[in-house]
This record gives structure tokens, C-alpha cells and sequence, in this order.
């Protein structure tokens, strides 16, 4: 979950820097665990999700939930109440299977960004990414509140090593012509490989600039600066398992600024990151 966090920040801060482009993008997510231990983990959490003792708990929970005194009680602590609606609805949607989503949506209008999940544990949370203040943010929709997410720069410490190839491979994305580049990276020992399929025919989006950014201390760069184009389809393969991240609709629109901001009644919290 945390990989695909990082990535979620890498797309929304490819595409701030957008430079006409206003409207909305769609992706579509698959994705599938292969590591032995990770897998025999999330099919004992859905036994233990779908066994009917958990299943009573979970209805007499959301039967609390109704309840107007613990109502009140939850209203003044929502970041407890947003890991109950969590709990639930992992437990309607699925178990543990229903924690990675299916699809992602970026709205992006003057340079800034707006981004949310569909489905899965974060589902709930959305990304926001101002251009004027060069800030960006992850909002709780659940809890009612935001986070202002750390600029950092790279750790010395941490040893990176990244080889990117351009292939001669080429496919077809919504029509676009994309090229194949593989970018391999070790940090700290750690194997991960990406395969990204990018188009030279989107002229209103620039990515370039994004090769030296960074979102938190010591993760990878935000964006290679041997590829060129646009990334229309992303692969990541880990020891633990891969994931694949496919546009599928890209419309340009009229988008309100309105939906550019954080809503006044949000508390700000500390960053995990």
C-alpha cells in the first residue's frame, strides 16, 4: 500500500505540471500479490473477515454507529470514527481483498491537481496539489482533515541505484503510440522494476521537469530523466507482487476552481510521511 501511495504522489505531481492541459484523467488499476508469506497473510485476514463471529461484530458496529449518544461521542474524534467506517467497509466490500482500489481519477485545471481513488482502503482520502504555493496535500474526506505533505530532499544516506533502457517495443494506449522504457532501482538492496509506456502525441503535458523532485526523505525520484512522453500505462513489479496502472479516459473539461481547495472545516494533522 505504501508503494502505491508513492506512486499515487508521482502521477499527481507529473501531471501539476501539466502546461494547458484542464480536465480529467482516468486510470484503471489491477494489481496482484505474488510473495508466498504476503498472500497466505491477506487470505487468513479475509477468513477472519468473512467468518460470521467478525461478520456479527462488524453489524452490531455499524448498528452502533446509528446509535445518536456514540453518534456524538464519534463526531469528536474523526479520525477514530474514519477507522471504523474503514473496518466496515472493508468487511461489506470483501476482507482484505477490498484494500487496493480499482481505479484512480486526476482532475488537474490551471497547474493544480486534485486526485482520489476509487475504491479500496483509501477511497477516502484524496490528493490536492496547489501550483501557486508549490504545496501539496492528502485529504481525509472520513475524518475531515489534511495534511500538508513534506518537500524533502534526498537522503545521503540512503543508497539509490536506478538504470533506465528505452526499448524499441511499442503499443497502442486510448490510440496513442507508446514506447516501452524500463526503469530498474535498488534502495538499500531492495529490487523494484517499472515498466512505463509513454506517448510523444499529448503536446499540452510536460514532465520533464519532474526528474529531481521529491516527495518525502530518500524516495525515488518523481520522474526519470531518460524518458520522454507522457505515461500512459505504468507497470511496478516487487518482490512482493506487481500492479498495473492504465489510462483509460482522458477528457479535456471545464473543471470549477471551487474543487481546487480544502474545505474550511478541515482540522490540519501531522504528516506520516
Amino acid at each position: 500500500m505504501k508503494k502505491l501511495l508513492v506512486l499515487v504522489f508521482l502521477l499527481s505531481a507529473m501531471v501539476s505540471k501539466s502546461q494547458d492541459f484542464e480536465g480529467i484523467i482516468t486510470w484503471k488499476i489491477t494489481s496482484e500479490v505474488t510473495d508466498p508469506k504476503l498472500k497466505a497473510q491477506m487470505e487468513e485476514g479475509k477468513k477472519k473477515m468473512d467468518d460470521p463471529e467478525t461478520q456479527a461484530q462488524m453489524k452490531e458496529m455499524k448498528e452502533k454507529m446509528n446509535d445518536p449518544q456514540f453518534k456524538a461521542m464519534m463526531d469528536s474524534n474523526p479520525q477514530m470514527k474514519a477507522q471504523m467506517e474503514a473496518a466496515i467497509k472493508m468487511a461489506e466490500g470483501g476482507g482484505a481483498g477490498s484494500v487496493m482500489p480499482k481505479g484512480y481519477i486526476i482532475k488537474m485545471k490551471n497547474k493544480n491537481v486534485v486526485s482520489a481513488m476509487d475504491g479500496g482502503m483509501m477511497a477516502n482520502t484524496s490528493f490536492l496539489y496547489l501550483n501557486d504555493k508549490n504545496e501539496a496535500y492528502t485529504i481525509d474526506k472520513s475524518a475531515k482533515t489534511y495534511t500538508l505533505l513534506p518537500q524533502r530532499k534526498e537522503d545521503p544516506n540512503k543508497k539509490v541505484d536506478i538504470k533506465v533502457t528505452k526499448t524499441s517495443e511499442t503499443a497502442k494506449v486510448l490510440n496513442y503510440t507508446c514506447t516501452k522504457y524500463i526503469a530498474e532501482s535498488t534502495i538499500d538492496g531492495h529490487t523494484m522494476e517499472q515498466f512505463f509506456w509513454t506517448t510523444n502525441e499529448i503536446k499540452d503535458m510536460d514532465f520533464k521537469s519532474l526528474a529531481k523532485q521529491r516527495m518525502a526523505t530518500g524516495s525515488q525520484s518523481m520522474f526519470y530523466d531518460k524518458i520522454e512522453g507522457v505515461p500512459l500505462k505504468i507497470e511496478m513489479k516487487t518482490p512482493q507482487g506487481s500492479m498495473i496502472m492504465e489510462v483509460t479516459d482522458i477528457k479535456k473539461q471545464s473543471i470549477p476552481a471551487a474543487e481546487f481547495s480544502i474545505p474550511t472545516d478541515y482540522k490540519a494533522v501531522a504528516s506520516k510521511y
